[in-house]
């Protein structure tokens, strides 16, 4: 029988184009939906753009956009075109301003009020939020200077009356299930971050804006517009038919692996296990968070500008060149600073000499000693056999596994990869 593999990529925001990290992410999840194809699995493969957030808004008044529409519409089409030039292979793109999205998370919304009354309330919120994270965060999330750790720049101080998620209520339950499923988040590191945070910092959010114009609008509430993160994180059940399409969302829902980068780890592994516990769905099989690109040391930020551009890279030296050295250089469990010296050496010795020599003896010895026809493959030799483990990304045959562990099956797509060349 076919197995089913549901993976998605965050939604990204779309205030600027796509650097390497949203490109690293995206390439790791078409790895593992085309291996899982050619396994014979049944695949759903879904990555899209975040679009009711207020740097999308700051991001169209800079771009001299007064319609915030037309310029999320523009910016969708340049993230469309830069999958396409990376050749991915997603069967759907979301867009969370799309109508389907937007129903979902009406419905979302008003079955967590009718199933568990108590989780939304009306209160007062006063505190600090970053633009840059789209995020509530507490002084534990700020350098001793004041600023976002992760974007470099003070949190704006907000007041206003709010609907807020009771994420307290879970805290036992999410420990409990964390501890049943040790696969669910990965790698173990994080998994370990996550555990400290819900026993030391897990506390109600506030999921609704006052201040912001742009959005979804809560239910019975057209004053107030859903927290960006409430409403994103929902995509996931949107294009697996939550709500909309019974059949689809039973053959999709829960077969569903979450790729991300660490610094969306809390909303992934925190809010969203809760959020659906909430309506008693059940949980993805696994949340799996990498490292960073970093520029210099530095994380890759759009808001900082110290970014690298995938597209730059096709340009020069071709999408499998890009998707073969994002993949090759980054380990899942450590971040790594971008070096285009770096890539033009690897993509020199590994595909240039050692691949591309190999594909060319092995293609003049079959037009010399076969006619031009691939010989029918023989029984292997004890060589033959030791070298299986190094082939997986020219003859995919992993072992069968009773649980799903995806940075193994990554690192076991690309393990004969980082013998060739150390690290550096």
């Amino acid at each position: 029988m076919k197995g089913r593999f549901y993976v998605t990529t965050p939604i990204y925001y779309v205030n600027d184009v796509a650097h390497i990290g949203h490109a690293y992410t995206t390439i790791a999840a078409d790895i593992l939906a085309r291996y899982r194809r050619l396994r014979g699995d049944q695949v759903f493969f879904l990555t899209g753009t975040d679009e009711n957030s207020q740097k999308n808004v700051e991001a169209a008044g800079r771009s001299g956009y007064n319609n915030i529409q037309e310029y999320l519409d523009m910016m969708a089409a340049r993230w469309r075109q830069a999958w396409t030039d990376l050749e991915l292979t997603n069967d759907d793109f979301i867009r969370t301003t799309e109508e389907r999205h937007r129903q979902a998370v009406a419905k979302f919304w008003q079955a967590v009020k009718r199933n568990s009354p108590d989780d939304i309330y009306k209160g007062q919120y006063s505190g600090l939020y970053c633009v840059g994270c789209e995020k509530f965060v507490t002084k534990a999330d700020l350098t001793d200077d004041g600023n976002c750790v992760f974007h470099n720049r003070p949190p704006q101080e907000i007041k206003e009356e709010n609907w807020f998620f009771r994420l307290s209520a879970y805290r036992e339950r999410l420990l409990q299930w964390i501890d049943e499923h040790p696969d669910f988040i990965q790698p173990t590191a994080r998994r370990n971050e996550v555990r400290s945070y819900i026993e030391r910092f897990m506390e109600d959010i506030s999921i609704s804006r006052q201040t912001q114009a742009w959005g979804i609008s809560v239910p019975d509430d057209p004053e107030s517009v859903i927290y960006v993160w409430f409403d994103a994180l929902i995509n996931y059940l949107t294009a697996a038919g939550y709500l909309s399409d019974e059949t689809r969302f039973a053959r999709l829902w829960p077969a569903a692996t979450h790729l991300i980068a660490k610094d969306i780890l809390t909303t992934h592994a925190v809010y969203w296990p809760t959020m659906l516990h909430a309506l008693g769905l059940p949980q993805p099989k696994a949340i799996v968070a990498h490292g960073w690109w970093t520029f210099e040391g530095t994380k890759m930020s759009k808001s900082l500008g110290n970014v690298v551009h995938p597209g730059d890279l096709v340009d020069r030296y071709g999408a499998d060149a890009v998707r073969y050295f994002l993949v090759r250089e980054l380990a899942w469990d450590r971040d790594l600073s971008f070096s285009e010296p770096r890539f033009a050496a690897v993509y020199q010795a590994d595909l240039a000499n050692d691949l591309g020599n190999l594909l060319h003896r092995v293609v003049s010895m079959i037009g010399r000693y076969y006619d031009g026809r691939v010989p029918e493959p023989g029984d292997p030799t004890t060589k033959e056999e030791a070298l299986r483990p190094l082939s997986v990304l020219l003859y995919p045959m992993l072992p069968e596994r009773t649980t799903e562990s995806v940075p193994t099956e990554i690192a076991a797509l690309t393990r004969n990869l980082s013998w060739r060349m150390p690290h550096q």
